[in-house]
C-alpha cells in the first residue's frame, strides 16, 4: 500500500468522528432550545398574532343594538378610529413628554449614584447599594399608593408642611400630576438602573484608573474620560428599557385615576387600550391601540439605539 492512499485513509478516519457527532450535537442543541422556542411562540408570537387578528374585526349588533353580537371584518377601521381619536393622540404626546424629561433625569441620577458607589472614597457601599435598590423591590401599585398619601392634601404631611411656610402645593392638579407620576417612576427605577451601571463599572480593569492617576488625572477626569465611555453600553441598555417602560406607563396613572379627576380613563395609550377593552367592550379598537403602541415602541427603541451607537462611536473616536 502506497503512502498517499494511507494518508487519505487516515484523514478520512480523522474526519469521520465529527460527521457522526454532528447530528447528535444538533439534536442536543435543539433539545436545549426547544423549551425556549415553545415559550417564545406561546407567550410572544401567538399574543401578537391574536392581537393583529383581533384588530381587523369589530363587534356589530343588529336591531338598533339590541340584537345578538356578531364579529365582522373591519379592515383598518379600528386603526383609523384610534388615530383619529384626539384623546388617544393626547395620551401619546403626554407619554412622549414624560419620557423626554423623566428618562434623562432617572438615568443621570443612576449614573451619579453608580459613580459615587464605585469611587474609592465610598463609605458603606453595600448598605447604600441595598438602600438605593430597595424601592425597586416594592410593587408598583404599592409604591403609587404610598406616594398618593404624600400627594393627597388631606393626608399629606408634605402638603401641610409646605402650607405652613406659605407654599400652596397641589401634586394632583392637571399641571403637576404628570410630574408626580414621574417622581414615582424615578424613585422606583433609579436603583435598578444604578445596579446595571455599577455592574458595568466594576467590570472595568482597575489598572486603567491607576494608570490615569499616575498621569495626574483627577477623579472627575477619570469618570468623564474613562468610566462613562466604558459603561456606555450599559447606559444604552438601560435607556432602551426606560423607553419601553415609558410607552407602557399604566400602573401609576391607573392608581391615581381613582384619586383625582385630572387623570382621565385614557390618560396614557395603555390606559386607552384598557378602557376600550374593559370599559366599552371594543376589543378590536383595543387591539389596534396595542398594535400601534407595539410598533411605536419598536421604532423608538430602534431610533434610540441607532442614535446612542452613533453618539458613543463619535465620542470614542474623538
Amino acid at each position: 500500500m502506497s503512502a498517499a492512499p494511507q494518508v487519505a485513509a487516515d484523514r478520512a478516519g480523522r474526519q469521520a468522528p465529527p460527521s457522526r457527532r454532528g447530528p447528535s450535537r444538533n439534536r442536543a442543541a435543539l433539545g436545549f432550545l426547544l423549551p425556549f422556542g415553545l415559550l417564545f411562540v406561546a407567550l410572544f408570537l401567538l399574543p401578537i398574532a391574536y392581537a393583529l387578528w383581533q384588530s381587523l374585526y369589530r363587534t356589530a349588533r343588529s336591531g338598533l343594538g339590541f340584537g345578538p353580537a356578531r364579529t365582522v371584518f373591519a379592515g383598518l377601521a379600528n386603526y383609523g378610529a384610534a388615530l383619529g381619536d384626539g384623546s388617544f393622540l393626547a395620551g401619546v404626546g403626554r407619554v412622549l413628554l414624560f419620557g423626554v424629561v423623566q428618562v434623562p433625569v432617572m438615568l443621570g441620577l443612576a449614573l451619579v449614584l453608580a459613580l459615587l458607589l464605585d469611587g474609592r472614597g465610598a463609605r458603606f457601599p453595600r448598605f447604600f447599594r441595598l438602600a438605593y435598590f430597595l424601592p425597586y423591590a416594592i410593587p408598583g401599585v404599592v409604591a403609587t399608593i404610598l406616594w398618593a398619601f404624600l400627594y393627597l392634601p388631606g393626608t399629606s404631611p408634605l402638603v401641610s408642611g409646605l402650607g405652613n411656610v406659605g407654599i400652596r402645593a397641589d401634586f394632583l392638579s392637571s399641571g403637576t400630576v404628570l410630574w408626580s407620576m414621574a417622581n414615582i417612576v424615578t424613585w422606583t427605577w433609579t436603583g435598578y438602573n444604578m445596579l446595571v451601571i455599577l455592574a458595568a463599572l466594576q467590570a472595568v480593569p482597575r489598572e486603567l484608573y491607576e494608570a490615569a492617576e499616575l498621569d495626574g488625572a483627577s477623579a472627575w477626569r477619570i469618570a468623564w474620560h474613562i468610566k462613562i465611555p466604558l459603561v456606555a453600553p450599559a447606559l444604552v441598555l438601560t435607556g432602551i428599557f426606560s423607553v419601553i417602560g415609558t410607552l407602557q406607563l399604566f400602573t401609576e396613572p391607573m392608581v391615581l385615576h381613582s384619586l383625582t379627576s385630572t387623570v382621565s380613563a385614557d390618560y396614557t395609550p395603555n390606559m386607552a387600550a384598557y378602557n376600550a377593552a374593559f370599559g366599552t367592550n371594543d376589543y378590536g379598537r383595543a387591539a389596534a391601540i396595542a398594535v400601534l403602541l407595539a410598533l411605536a415602541t419598536g421604532v423608538l427603541s430602534f431610533v434610540f439605539l441607532r442614535l446612542s451607537v452613533r453618539f458613543t462611536g463619535e465620542r470614542a473616536a474623538s
